[in-house]
């Protein structure tokens, strides 16, 4: 690989999947994206929930299975990342084993909390497996579980901003 290139997402990914035996990727194209929303109180002051697509889970719960799985875990933020296991299919794991910070970062997000950067962080974070090759099943199914879990805790009164860190 030639470090000095940018890498070209789509032709790897598409590589990728092929080399698995699947289809060629079906790459799900909104035009219509959200319009901009301005802050509305500083970030200080706000409330953060994390969604990481890299496959976080802890002990005891079951991990994400290497093909489609669109379930989401349910994380505390109190635990530390050092608690919070990690697998996928779609990049080397063994970085994100040593420190799951990389892809779930709520030990440097509970740091900004305690610098005053951030107000909080919600209670629980959602993890779930990006890279899901069916983009029918994470519109229908992935979509709406994570956006209801962020709703019950904007409900709650939890959550001002979510940082989706992606995969």
């Amino acid at each position: 690989m030639d470090l000095s290139k940018p890498v070209d997402y789509i032709e790897r990914t598409t590589l990728q999947y092929s080399a698995l035996g699947y289809e060629p990727y079906q790459w799900a194209h909104r035009p219509d994206q959200p319009p901009w929303t301005p802050l509305r109180k500083p970030l200080s002051n706000s409330t953060i929930a994390l969604v990481g697509s890299g496959g976080a889970y802890r002990e005891g719960q079951v991990a994400f299975h290497w093909k489609d799985d669109t379930g989401i875990r349910h994380i505390p933020t109190d635990q530390p990342a050092g608690d919070v296991r990690v697998t996928h299919f779609a990049y080397d794991l063994e970085p994100a084993r040593s420190d799951p910070n990389i892809v779930f970062p709520v030990d440097r997000l509970n740091e900004m909390v305690a610098a005053g950067t951030i107000g909080g962080i919600a209670p629980e974070a959602i993890a779930c497996m990006g890279g899901i090759y069916s983009a029918r099943r994470a519109e229908e199914e992935l979509a709406p579980a994570i956006v209801g879990a962020i709703d019950a805790m904007k409900a709650a009164g939890e959550v001002d901003l979510v940082l989706l860190v992606p995969v």
